[in-house]
């Protein structure tokens, strides 16, 4: 009974620290206009890594979880290949062991590096709703090239391919939309100017054929004068 009250406690301390801390960014994006509350929210996923405080959800530790996550799914081409070639369990278990550590150390330090570039760059995050599908294979082509590769004899350049897509997705959501998110709502948490510096704070939205055609027409008179 002790030990539930002690658990319930300190989940009301955790819950009201973590309201707390979003509610500073979450009164000021609420104040903004639609364009830039979907900008600055983002889609399910960054919705959910930013209901936690905000050191927590820096982008090294995101990129660090994408790195755990991506090692977790090479555990059975690991298993596979080990039992293949008739290594012994603990021999397997260390190699996807180093394998995991270098995977993960990777993905912080790409995580690091992209908020790095965010504040150098100063450029607004980009909504990947719409380009999901393009990254969604990525991960299955890299496991699939990876397992071929622990089984077979393939080409060094393409398991090097395989480690790439399988790695990719998870750094490049963090440089491009995470990292520049957060970065910018980190400064409206420490009572910062959020878009000081940006020379836009939206991408621009794209025409339609009847805006370019007249774009183009307006040039050709402008040409002609």
């Amino acid at each position: 009974m002790l030990i539930l009250r002690i658990f319930w406690g300190a989940t009301v301390i955790f819950q009201a620290h973590r309201e707390g801390t979003m509610a500073g960014w979450r009164e000021f994006v609420e104040e903004l206009d639609e364009d830039h509350r979907l900008m600055l929210e983002g889609g399910a996923l960054s919705r959910m890594f930013l209901g936690y405080p905000m050191t927590i959800c820096h982008p090294l530790f995101i990129g660090a979880l994408y790195g755990i996550l991506t090692s977790l799914t090479l555990i059975l081409p690991f298993a596979y290949a080990g039992w293949m070639d008739s290594i012994a369990m603990n021999q397997i278990a260390n190699d996807w062991g180093v394998m995991a550590i270098f995977v993960i150390t990777i993905s912080a330090i790409l995580g690091g590096a992209s908020l790095l570039i965010s504040h150098i760059m100063k450029r607004p995050p980009i909504r990947l709703e719409n380009r999901r599908r393009y990254l969604f294979p990525f991960p299955f082509i890299g496991l699939i090239i990876i397992t071929c590769s622990m089984v077979n004899d393939i080409n060094p350049i393409i398991t090097q391919i395989g480690w790439i897509c399988a790695i990719l997705p998870g750094p490049l959501y963090v440089h491009l939309s995470y990292a520049p998110r957060w970065r910018i709502l980190d400064r409206i948490d420490r009572g910062l100017q959020p878009f000081e510096g940006m020379s836009r704070t939206i991408d621009p939205k794209p025409k339609n054929d009847e805006e370019q055609e007249s774009d183009e027409q307006v040039v050709e008179v402008v040409d002609e004068v």
